[in-house]
């Protein structure tokens, strides 16, 4: 199994930035993909990016392209997810998640590790 541990949010002014960490544990050389989702108590869990683990092509939600940028450092285990120009409706918990499956599913059904999240709040 593979444990993840996300951390790196916070409360920022609308516009702001914002980085999220996600580091991985255990059988790390059984991951395909790395993704990120988010969700409220309004909607449903929400697909933001997910970033291939061999080859580091990265799909991103049209909602949040040109803002965020994800990132893999594979020595250390650790997926980044640089949040620019945030806005209020970005505020969720964001929770990154592994896949040993597909390699650019959109599906949270696609993903079987979750870390335990992280709060962003985004006023304006």
């Amino acid at each position: 199994q593979v444990q993840l541990v996300e951390s790196g949010g916070g409360s920022v002014q609308a516009g702001g930035s914002l980085r999220l960490s996600c580091i991985a544990s255990g059988r790390t050389f059984s991951i395909v993909s790395m993704g990120w989702f988010r969700q409220t108590p309004e909607k449903e869990r929400e697909f933001v990016t997910t970033i291939n683990w061999a080859n580091g092509i990265r799909f991103y939600a049209d909602s949040v392209k040109g803002r965020f940028t994800v990132s893999l450092d594979k020595a250390k285990n650790t997926v980044w997810l640089q949040m620019n120009a945030l806005k209020p409706e970005d505020t969720a918990i964001y929770y990154c998640a592994v896949s040993l499956t597909s390699s650019y599913s959109r599906s949270a059904a696609n993903f079987g590790s979750w870390g335990q999240g992280t709060q962003v709040t985004v006023s304006s």
